[in-house]
């Protein structure tokens, strides 16, 4: 039941954010693009330790491209300096973008939602205005409207490159032990359990904590619009201690709920330590098995052709080398 109600939260929120589709797909190349920038960054270093400081030759790409970087140790160093200065640049071109991207499509969308929930609160019957009362709509418009911003820039890009790295990370490892992978895979199970249990309370308590800082919001209207009336019979004491009492309601609400957010982040952090901790107990118990003092040969053949880190044991994709 939650997971459809989620599914379908999600969906109207994606389908608002629709005519900024193009620039969420531009924006998540980007972050795609930053991986790739991120890895060029110690190039220069290992260019100066390898080929400047030491005897290695350039790399082939760049040996081709620049001649006389590989003949010459202070063209290898001007190189070096020059990659070196072009990965900054373009790892801060890159963040610079990716920012204003941001910024840019987040700010229009919380824009147009909020004209959207103006619209619908100037549909609703007078009688649903007297009962909740302005503030509480004008709350929502100004406060509920940058969700759409978490969940379509903030949410939805990271999650999908999340996703991609897991699925990434687990071919690979896969394609190196597939147990492992199994192992590691284990702990899925537990972990959706864990989102199971939690969501729905944590969703209650921020419901909970939006109600009271709306009901604090209002009292702050009532009082400032009826500030004659106040001052006229020194209530300003008593009103100021009535907002209090509101306001700290809402701090203990909030309080409660950075008190569940710790927790599943605190369940969470345990399945993944003892998922990894599975991991590196088989992987490395196994090869530890095959460490046989004096074995017989039909032993040691199978030990060698059968552990994971056996260097007789030909890797994924790779067929032994033909008898000589």
């Amino acid at each position: 039941m939650h997971v459809a109600s989620d599914f379908t939260l999600y969906r109207r929120l994606l389908r608002q954010a629709r005519p900024f589709w193009p620039h969420l797909a531009v924006l998540f190349a980007l972050s795609l693009l930053a991986t790739p920038v991120a890895l060029l960054a110690p190039l220069p270093l290992k260019l100066v330790v390898d080929s400047v400081l030491g005897s290695r030759p350039l790399p082939h790409l760049l040996g081709d491209w620049f001649p006389a970087a590989a003949r010459s140790p202070t063209a290898g160093l001007a190189l070096a300096i020059g990659l070196l200065i072009t990965v900054a640049l373009l790892s801060q071109l890159l963040a610079i973008a990716t920012n204003w991207l941001r910024a840019y499509v987040g700010e229009y969308l919380v824009l147009q939602f909020r004209a959207r929930l103006l619209e619908q609160g100037q549909r609703l019957s007078l009688s649903y205005h007297d009962s909740r009362g302005t503030v509480d709509t004008a709350y929502r418009i100004q406060q509920d409207a940058t969700t759409l911003q978490y969940v379509a820039v903030d949410g939805f890009i990271p999650f999908v490159a999340a996703g991609i790295s897991l699925v990434a990370m687990l071919v690979v490892t896969a394609q190196l032990d597939w147990q492992l992978a199994l192992v590691a895979l284990a702990i899925s199970p537990f972990l959706f359990l864990l989102s199971r249990r939690y969501r729905p309370r944590m969703r209650r308590q921020g419901r909970v904590v939006k109600k009271l800082e709306s009901q604090a919001m209002s009292v702050v209207q009532e009082i400032l619009s009826a500030l004659r009336v106040v001052k006229a019979f020194g209530q300003e004491r008593r009103e100021t201690e009535r907002f209090a009492t509101r306001a700290r309601e809402g701090v203990v609400a909030r309080l409660r709920l950075a008190l569940m957010e710790g927790g599943f982040g605190l369940m969470i952090g345990l399945t993944s330590a003892l998922g990894t901790g599975a991991v590196l107990f088989i992987g490395v118990g196994r090869p530890r098995a095959c460490k046989i003092i004096s074995p017989p040969p039909s032993a040691a053949s199978h030990c060698s052709t059968n552990c994971p880190m056996s260097p007789k044991r030909p890797m994924p994709g790779h067929s032994p080398a033909p008898a000589a």
